[in-house]
């Protein structure tokens, strides 16, 4: 094994072997790797100890109101609520939710409610259903309670199954229903309250016409489209609202020449997802039509008809275009004969 000296001019008294000085090395780091350690826990120890002596100190006033605001939640729990919850769970923990019938009379009432309702007319509403069943189970309970009292009845069950389909019947028919997997939904009536007054417009609330106000002198009617020779085609005609739509109708009268058709009547498409009209054009938002008719005629106002509807699937419920009859008095005659 290889030694060094340390000494005078490298030789000396005292030797060391690797062994022992890696040893001896060895031997610090653990005694110091100790020290760490246990210098760190209690430091933690110190610190969490002291922070457990200040979390819980509380001065009286602060214990006052910690007590105070415990006592109003608990007043203001709903006790009796919770009491009433508690005894239905009870209830219903403790209620016989299975019907004590043999798998033959279960089989027999489904087979006969399925009878039933295979009578029925095909267009037979959730009410007629349920009347059907409704009575289906009357019957039942009656044979039921005429085999009890000993009476003689067409049926297949006995009078040992009779009792306990009398109960099944009265008190445990929707559990026998749900067992044997019957279900009808719940009809849902659908009823449209009215309740404008009396002689009110229906359309008399809608918002107005986006963009500029429409002045008086354009007469404009929401809902509206009236009939007329197209002095300028809407299709390529577009103005950003119905006001600029009847100034372009004014300016194109202004503007015609001797001879030429005057613009009388404007027809405005104020609707972002585009007008209904029943040709073969598809008809965009604010697309302005001009129009001229010696007698305006209309073609249709607030709602298409049913019978318009049918014949024509794609046409909306409420008229879409808004338009006006320039020019319009008391001694115009404006004819009203619309579609069907």
């Amino acid at each position: 094994m290889g030694r060094f000296e340390v000494g005078n001019q490298g030789r000396g008294k005292w030797g060391c072997s690797y062994k022992r000085t890696t040893m001896f090395i060895c031997s610090i780091n653990v005694v110091v790797a100790f020290y760490v350690v246990y210098c760190l826990c209690s430091s933690l120890y110190i610190y969490s100890n002291r922070f457990t002596q200040q979390s819980i100190k509380y001065s009286p006033d602060q214990i006052q109101k910690m007590q105070e605001s415990i006592r109003i939640r608990k007043s203001a729990e709903p006790t009796q609520l919770i009491k009433a919850v508690e005894e239905i769970k009870k209830e219903f923990a403790g209620h016989d939710r299975q019907v004590n019938l043999p798998r033959h009379v279960k089989q027999m009432i489904t087979h006969e409610i399925l009878q039933r309702l295979r009578r029925l007319p095909a267009n037979a509403n959730v009410s007629a259903q349920r009347e059907t069943v409704e009575n289906l189970r009357k019957e039942k309970l009656q044979e039921a309670k005429l085999l009890i009292s000993g009476q003689t009845v067409n049926t297949i069950i006995s009078s040992d199954e009779a009792g306990m389909l009398a109960e099944a019947m009265e008190s445990k028919w929707p559990v026998l229903l749900e067992e044997i997997g019957f279900w009808i939904p719940v009809e849902i009536s659908h009823k449209e309250h009215y309740d404008k007054p009396e002689g009110a417009d229906e359309f008399e609330d809608e918002e107005p016409l986006p963009g500029w106000p429409v002045p008086a002198e354009c007469h404009a009617e929401l809902h509206t489209d009236y009939d007329g020779a197209a002095v300028r085609w809407g299709l390529t005609h577009h103005k950003e609202s119905a006001a600029d739509c009847c100034q372009a109708c004014f300016d194109q009268a202004k503007r015609a020449k001797p001879g030429e058709k005057k613009c009388n009547i404007w027809v405005y498409c104020p609707s972002e997802s585009g007008c209904f009209s029943p040709d073969i054009y598809e008809h965009k938002f604010q697309e302005c039509w001009l129009k001229y008719a010696e007698t305006p005629r209309l073609n249709f106002k607030n709602k298409y008809s049913d019978s318009y509807r049918n014949s024509h699937p794609t046409a909306p419920l409420i008229v879409p275009w808004v338009s006006g009859i320039e020019g319009f008095s008391a001694g115009v005659e404006v004819s009203k004969s619309l579609p069907t």
